[in-house]
């Protein structure tokens, strides 16, 4: 993961409040539409954010163990690719996220 403003080396806390925003960011384009790995990379790609497959896809297995998203296989462009989208719990998560997130930055940015 590379950003102009991402933490240095060594700054693990950084790295995890960002992985943890860029969770909620799958998460609220898995609420509007089945996402995929590529689309995702290059959707958080607009934002400044490089993620590698090796750091993105470990996530969205996360986030489905954890019964947040489920995945199905679908074929596109004569390709097989998973698909990412929103369970029933993780639409309560999000919405939990949603609302601690808007408390926080209300409360941490002037």
């Amino acid at each position: 993961m590379t950003r102009a403003a991402q933490p240095g080396p060594g700054d693990e806390t950084s790295r995890e409040v960002l992985l943890g925003f860029i969770r909620v960011h799958i998460l609220h384009h898995a609420s509007q539409h089945p996402v995929y790995g590529l689309w995702l990379i290059e959707e958080l790609a607009e934002h400044g954010y490089r993620l590698s497959a090796g750091t993105l896809y470990p996530i969205l297995h996360t986030l489905a163990a954890r019964g947040l998203l489920r995945s199905r296989q679908r074929t596109a462009n004569g390709r097989i690719r998973k698909y990412y989208s929103l369970t029933s719990r993780g639409r309560r998560a999000l919405a939990q996220m949603r609302r601690r997130l808007g408390d926080l930055v209300a409360e941490v940015l002037p």
